[in-house]
């Protein structure tokens, strides 16, 4: 036992020395990993004096970003043929010319019946149709209208065709010539010349004057509005005025203001083609007309309550 302690406290002993040595004196630089990189010292641009500093000399075009190179424009074929750069002129035509086709000067045929309508009023109930449509483009087109009444039970008492070459002279108006032919009573044919279009406010206006194969000359003026009250629902007053330079005895038209008609009419637009409408239109001859009515055992004033359609495809 007394061997075995001995061996213990020397071998203590010796190993108490090597421990107890100062590490504050050790030299650890050796130990140290090196710096992957020196850092660079921090700039303090507050302490810089710009005042000093000649910017005009300095070279800027290296913290500038690179412009995106603009593609040349082909200017000998330009837009409207680059298809041809890449599918060739020949295999591109058939579609430029469908283009044409369907997009320039397109042909449109429109039909409309503006007014076509049963009239109450005291005596013979009557009707009225008032129709019109076009064949062509933008700029010309073919116009054909109709409009005539009578009174049921009777023959028509006056019914007309006018056919006329339409040119548009302004956006929406038309300058319109051509012929109107009377189809009852003492028929006549005119010569016709007149505007077509919408006004400024929304009026759509139609004035003609006619020269008749007898020397006579006419002039008709109509214009209404369609004011919206709701989507479906539309309100549209109308007038329309006849004037004539002569008396024309056996048409019982008077110079002057011939006759004059204004109507209101309420319709609803089912779909856009389709309105049925009620209104009142109440029509008065003036002047010689007037006369020329009461001869013949006409009343010069009267009232119309309508129910009709208006339409158009």
């Amino acid at each position: 036992m007394r061997w075995m302690f001995g061996t213990i406290l020397a071998a203590s002993t010796a190993v108490t020395p090597l421990m107890a040595q100062d590490h504050s004196k050790m030299d650890h630089s050796a130990h140290q990993m090196p710096a992957a990189e020196e850092a660079e010292p921090e700039v303090d641009h507050d302490k810089i004096n710009h005042d000093q500093m000649d910017h005009g000399t300095m070279d800027h075009s290296s913290h500038q970003p690179a412009k995106p190179q603009a593609s040349t424009p082909n200017t000998e074929t330009g837009r409207i043929r680059a298809a041809d750069a890449i599918w060739g002129a020949e295999a591109m035509r058939p579609s430029r010319e469908a283009l044409y086709a369907e997009h320039g000067n397109m042909q449109i045929f429109w039909f409309q019946g503006d007014r076509f309508e049963y009239r109450a009023r005291e005596g013979e109930d009557g009707y009225l149709w008032d129709v019109q449509g076009y064949y062509g483009g933008d700029i010309h087109k073919f116009w054909f209208k109709s409009e005539g009444e009578g009174s049921f039970g009777e023959p028509i008492e006056d019914a007309e065709v006018q056919a006329l070459y339409s040119r548009a002279i302004a956006p929406f108006f038309d300058l319109q010539a051509g012929i109107r032919q009377d189809l009852t009573g003492p028929t006549r044919t005119h010569a016709a010349i007149g505007v077509q279009g919408l006004v400024p406010y929304m009026f759509e206006v139609d004035a003609a004057a006619f020269l008749s194969n007898k020397g006579d000359i006419t002039v008709r003026i109509e214009a209404e509005y369609d004011q919206r009250i709701t989507q479906e629902l539309i309100l549209q007053p109308r007038a329309e005025v006849n004037l004539s330079a002569q008396d024309i005895p056996e048409l019982g038209i008077g110079s002057g203001i011939d006759n004059l008609e204004l109507g209101l009419r309420l319709r609803y637009q089912i779909i856009p083609e389709f309105a049925p409408y009620i209104g009142i239109e109440q029509e008065w001859k003036l002047g010689g007309s007037r006369d020329f009515a009461r001869l013949a055992g006409e009343d010069p004033s009267v009232t119309n309550f309508v129910v009709g359609m208006r339409f158009w495809f």
